[in-house]
This record gives C-alpha cells, structure tokens and sequence, in this order.
C-alpha cells in the first residue's frame, strides 16, 4: 500500500485575492496566493474546497511543475511562482514567503523551492502527495 501524506491548505477569501496557508503534519511549509473565490469559472476563480491528488507536470512555460489535475471543470492547474495573483495567476496556487495584502505576498521562487522540495523527497519514494483545501 502506498503512503499518502497530506498538505492542509487553509485559505482566507477577500475581494481581490484568497490568502492560503500550507501545513504539513502541522508544521508551516509556507504561504500561498489565489484568485478570488468566483465560483470556479476557469482563468477568473481559485480552485473549490476539496482534496487533490498531486501529479508531477511538464508545461512549456513553467518547465517541471506540481500539477493539481482532475480539478472539476478546469485543466493545467499548477502550483507555481507568483507575487501578485490578480496579474500572474488563471486559476493556480502561488506559494509565496510573506503575505502582503490580498491576493499578494513576495519571494515567491523561494516559497514553491521550499515546497517542491517536500513533495519531491516524497514522490521520489513512490509516495502519493494530496492537497487538502479547507
């Protein structure tokens, strides 16, 4: 049987952005940005409450990435660098360092360095990595 783990993504929603923090067995692992909460329309809204099963992804302009696949209703969501998401994101999770305002926060390409290197320890075992979205 494979092992799982778990990444808890516990968001705040406001008008501009939704501001994330993620844990893993309890412990910060960083901050995240999202679209605001617009009911799943692709490109304009964050992704909804749920768990997700996380895949390795290649895409020509972020290279290796954490893909969130079977997302109802949307495709190529990743987890990639990002400091503003009302500017540089379509519907994908930005982990960054410090939040700084909705929807904003800095030293993104630091933050998803930090998690890509826990979720790549694990996937390098044939573990399994699913996110929790609360």
């Amino acid at each position: 049987m494979k092992i799982k783990h778990i990444l808890l993504l516990q968001r705040i929603y406001g008008a501009k952005g939704t501001n994330g923090t993620i844990t893993y067995k309890g412990e910060h692992i960083c901050h995240t940005i999202e679209l605001p909460d617009r009911n799943n329309i692709p490109r304009i809204s964050c992704i909804p409450i749920g768990q997700y099963k996380l895949e390795k992804r290649r895409y020509p302009r972020h290279g290796e990435q954490i893909g969130i696949p079977h997302v109802l209703g949307r495709e190529a969501i990743l987890i990639h660098a990002a400091n503003d998401a009302l500017k540089e994101l379509l519907g994908c999770i930005a982990p960054v360092t410090t939040l700084t305002g909705e929807g904003k926060g800095d030293f993104s390409g630091k933050a998803l360095a930090k998690l890509k290197a826990l979720v790549y320890e694990m996937w390098d075992k044939g573990e399994e990595v699913y996110l929790v979205i609360k």
